[in-house]
């Protein structure tokens, strides 16, 4: 298969095969007349690099996968962090959507209004200041 071939069944362009080989993810293919000619592997080890691409990894990421033998083992340690990854992502969005539920409800006329009005809120949520020095409460 030609670099246009394998491009047009993967759905790429010919430069993002051409660096994928350079990052070392895609082997280097064979060459007749300086052409590159490639094996129908290649298409298989693309759409594991799509489904990568398309679950979060990294490309280094990726790379760190096709290391060495054991793939199904770094999988399932690479699938196990990025996770991890997802579940602070996907808290950080709860939170951040709260926040804006709670922006919805706004009623200020001003941000200073609006700002005092927080710092009131976050001052109710806190515990007490007591027992803390003076030096700590202005850092």
């Amino acid at each position: 298969m030609t670099i246009g071939d394998v491009a047009h069944d993967a759905g790429l362009r010919a430069s993002a095969i051409r660096y994928y080989e350079r990052l070392g993810l895609l082997p280097a293919p064979e060459r007749s007349n300086g052409r590159r000619r490639y094996t129908e592997d290649v298409l298989q080890r693309l759409e594991v690099i799509r489904f990568a691409r398309h679950s979060g990894f990294t490309l280094r990421e990726i790379s760190r996968l096709f290391a060495g033998r054991q793939y199904s083992t770094r999988l399932r340690e690479l699938a196990t962090d990025k996770i991890a990854e997802l579940e602070v992502t996907v808290e950080r969005a709860r939170m951040m959507q709260s926040l804006l539920r709670s922006a919805l409800r706004c009623n200020c006329l001003t941000a200073e209004e609006c700002g005092r009005l927080m710092r009131r809120a976050k001052a109710a949520r806190r515990p007490s200041d007591q027992g803390r020095s003076t030096r700590s409460r202005t850092l």
